[in-house]
């Protein structure tokens, strides 16, 4: 793995423990064999500029295996890794390239968008870091020996992109009997994306990201491996109706939920029996959930 702002990062991790709500005893509540999985959100977006190989690395040294990102295309047809539609939230798109609002992904080269900034709007100790590839976001992964929840983001704007990803996927070796078992899932909030993920690649784990109506559940279940809900829509009896559905694999129905980022949050989402939670502050979540909260 490259070091890569390692003063940067260094110094984020050193305040750490004090981000942490402290976890009593009686916190610690009764997950059945496993407690849930821990998912750092963007990376660990509290703590680097999200989905950027400078949050990657951060949440590796959090000890947080599992990272999420979400993946667009670009106006050339290359895959980079980036959350909103436009790029002037978390670049300096605006700055470098005025007159070409409102500076979607999509109207932008791979080579427009490697010139930008993608982290001195989170903190000037991440100037110059930049929006990666999914190529080298999967390699960084890879090398940090980590999992990947990977996101299609806004997929009906880049047609193919199903295909496109699956490719990608392919040749950078994360399509291999280990990666499908223990260390890929692709979701979307787009329900015919999944869909015609899981036709091309009916070995990959799916997930969708929404909070179908329990009536609704069955259809889901055709082609998704998981329900991943937003916690406000998460209810005991709702985990308790996904669960009770097998998927494409002939497993049981799991719930990943988003985001919580407190302690408090993280026990009592828990305690209503989540296979997942995605946090910014994935440390934070881990550390109430073991019952540590150093």
């Amino acid at each position: 793995m490259r070091i890569r702002h390692v003063v940067a990062v260094t110094g984020a991790l050193m305040g750490l423990s004090a981000l942490a709500l402290p976890a009593s005893g009686a916190q610690a509540v009764a997950y059945g064999q496993h407690p849930p999985v821990v998912v750092g959100h963007r990376g660990a977006a509290a703590y680097a500029p999200e989905n950027t190989l400078a949050s990657v690395d951060t949440a590796d040294r959090l000890g947080i295996s599992w990272v999420e990102n979400d993946v667009q295309r670009t106006k050339d047809g290359e895959l980079v890794v980036l959350h909103d539609t436009s790029l002037a939230r978390t670049t300096n798109a605006k700055k470098l390239f005025p007159g070409r609002s409102p500076w979607n992904v999509g109207d932008f080269t791979l080579r427009e968008i490697e010139k930008l900034d993608a982290g001195s709007w989170f903190s000037s100790k991440f100037k110059g870091e930049r929006v990666p590839t999914l190529e080298e976001y999967l390699e960084e992964v890879e090398d940090n020996g980590q999992k990947l929840l990977m996101e299609l983001k806004n997929p009906e704007l880049y047609p193919g992109i199903e295909r496109q990803a699956i490719r990608e996927l392919r040749r950078d070796g994360w399509l291999d009997s280990g990666h499908l078992r223990r260390r890929l899932i692709v979701q979307s909030f787009n329900a015919d994306a999944i869909k015609r993920f899981h036709r091309l690649d009916p070995a990959v784990k799916t997930g969708f990201l929404g909070s179908p109506t329990v009536a609704d559940l069955p259809k889901y279940a055709a082609y998704c491996d998981q329900i991943n809900a937003p916690h406000t829509a998460v209810t005991r009896k709702y985990v308790k109706a996904v669960h009770g559905l097998r998927g494409p694999h002939h497993r049981r129905l799991e719930v990943y939920t988003w985001t919580v980022d407190d302690a408090k949050g993280a026990v009592g989402i828990a305690g209503m029996g989540v296979d997942g939670i995605i946090s910014n502050k994935p440390d934070v979540v881990r550390d109430a959930l073991d019952g540590d909260g150093s």
